[in-house]
């Protein structure tokens, strides 16, 4: 029997000595700072010709943030990659043969790709933060002002849940390819798309990105009113999550590999 520090050992080196998994954690990062340096700048620059109700509903600490839709396609490959590819090439016999107990490999690579999202999630969501606050002037906010280390805090969260859910939906579907093709357009295209049709809209905000992504919100108006608050968002995520990760560990354990 394998020894809990033994396989999680093993997860990690897996995890860092895959490129393709470390440089979508690069990419995230650069992604998710650049381009809200750029939203933010382009704010600064743009301010006086803004209408005086932009100005009022204008939130300088979710505008950091806007980078986070697009670097958040780069956390879905990392989390799907985590796993799914052992079992497009094979390995995920090699791995179960050298630790039989289905539960300590599974949790071992959850702990491991977890706690690397939180790492590189929260790195993301401060400098992304400090940064975006420095393009805009006299326009910014403070990490001190109500809500905002909550808002910068929880951006980091969002990235760290992101990832366990897709490793959750990979861990269900066994390919790459499948879980790509699924997660990819649903937070990219089929979750935003739903979020602006009226019929389906109040369905949409209690999807896992659009809720989670409450908690990086400090200034609330009527486009963004929810049912519930920003801890309540990342807690239906939450949700989301442990559904994906349970999911994922009953079809690793009744499934052959």
């Amino acid at each position: 029997m394998a020894s809990p520090s033994a396989v999680l050992q093993s997860e990690w080196t897996k995890i860092r000595s895959v490129r393709s998994t470390v440089w979508t954690l690069v990419l995230a990062f650069v992604v998710t700072v650049g381009l809200g340096a750029v939203i933010c700048l382009v704010f600064n620059n743009q301010w006086s010709s803004m209408s005086d109700s932009d100005k009022a509903t204008f939130d300088p600490t979710n505008t950091s943030f806007f980078g986070t839709s697009l670097g958040q396609l780069a956390l879905i490959v990392f989390g799907v990659l985590v796993i799914a590819t052992e079992y497009s090439t094979g390995m995920i016999r090699t791995s179960l043969a050298a630790v039989p107990q289905r539960g300590s490999f599974y949790a071992a690579k959850v702990a491991v790709a977890g706690l690397l999202a939180l790492v590189v999630g929260m790195a993301t969501s401060f400098i992304t933060f400090f940064l975006g606050q420095a393009l805009l002037g006299s326009h910014k906010a403070h990490i001190g002002d109500p809500h905002v280390f909550r808002a910068v805090f929880g951006a980091g969260l969002y990235m760290t849940l992101l990832v366990l859910f897709c490793v959750g939906a990979a861990a269900m579907l066994r390919s790459p390819m499948l879980g790509l093709g699924i997660l990819m357009p649903f937070f990219f295209l089929v979750s935003p798309i739903l979020r602006a049709v009226p019929k389906v809209k109040n369905v949409a905000k209690y999807f896992p990105d659009q809720a989670g992504q409450k908690i990086m919100q400090v200034v609330q108006t009527s486009d963004n009113h929810t049912p519930y608050g920003p801890w309540g968002g990342i807690l239906i995520m939450a949700v989301w999550v442990a559904a994906a990760l349970a999911g994922g560990f009953l079809v690793l354990k009744n499934r052959d590999a």
